[in-house]
């Protein structure tokens, strides 16, 4: 996605949401680099369930290196023909590719002043993109940081409804090793949103 520089201060909370949601959005868009990699081995967490996702990602990625990593990326997502997985709004909500839920997506787009990167060619509503969306849209990236509504609106909209069903396939999937525990995280950040975002009332 194509970023409107904007240096605001905002909510520590805010800004640790923002940065799993690059954080997974780069380990979810392409195969990761030597350098994330490395950044990967070094997570740290507790005994939540988010932090035992952590260091089991951080356990699992010391035994990784970025031909064993592309590997398994290919196989999940891009395949001979397709991969184990595909990770978009409209293939989870209808069943098929470039439906309905992406066409109201890029009408959203608009509406947040969010453009698509011209290197970049998957459909909007692949998962990493739609994660860089929100990350943007807390830390002010398109513009002025959205407001909690929004963010509450946007995730119920495109993420909420089938994000989670997309991790726990991912936490599950034949060819997951490194992103086993991604699946994991990603699944319970999922839920930790849709918890506080219950709780945001207009």
């Amino acid at each position: 996605m194509l970023a409107t520089a904007s240096k605001v201060n905002i909510a520590e909370e805010d800004q640790l949401r923002a940065d799993l949601y690059d954080y997974l959005a780069a380990l979810l868009a392409g195969p990761p680099s030597k350098a994330l990699l490395k950044k990967t081995t070094a997570l740290q967490g507790d005994g939540s369930d988010l932090g035992i996702g952590f260091k089991a990602l951080a356990r699992v990625a010391s035994a990784q290196n970025e031909k064993s990593a592309e590997s398994e990326f290919n196989a999940l997502f891009i395949g001979v023909g397709r991969g184990e997985l595909l990770p978009y709004a409209s293939f989870y909500l209808t069943g098929f590719l470039n439906e309905k839920p992406l066409s109201v997506l890029r009408k959203d787009m608009t509406g947040l002043r969010i453009t698509r990167a011209q290197n970049v060619f998957e459909p909007e509503d692949n998962i990493a993109s739609l994660f860089e969306m929100m990350a943007g849209m807390i830390t002010g990236r398109f513009g002025d940081p959205t407001s909690l509504d929004q963010q509450k609106e946007f995730f119920n909209r495109h993420i909420g409804p089938w994000a989670g069903h997309f991790f726990s396939d991912l936490e599950g999937a034949k060819n997951s090793v490194l992103y086993a525990p991604i699946g994991a995280i990603g699944r319970v950040f999922i839920e930790i949103e849709q918890e506080a975002f219950r709780m945001v009332t207009k």
